[in-house]
């Protein structure tokens, strides 16, 4: 099983809600933590600033992503 998908926002392909919506068709339904460095305009486009959707700003620490994940994976 996956626990957790932790992915960019803007891929060179693709785009992390894009790799989400793929896993969710073949029945795999993990967490979502999003990260990007880009403005929040470019996020904003891909959906992923909505109510619920976990997000980090890049640049951030291993401490922050580490808080993050543990949060992410620990909620309901």
């Amino acid at each position: 099983t996956i626990d957790l998908l932790l992915t960019d926002v803007v891929l060179r392909e693709s785009s992390g809600p894009e790799v989400y919506e793929q896993l969710r068709a073949l029945g795999i339904l993990p967490k979502v933590l999003y990260m990007s460095g880009y403005t929040g305009d470019v996020v904003l486009h891909h959906g992923v600033l909505e109510e619920g959707v976990q997000f980090l700003q890049k640049p951030l620490s291993y401490s922050a992503l580490a808080t993050k994940i543990r949060q992410v994976l620990d909620a309901t």
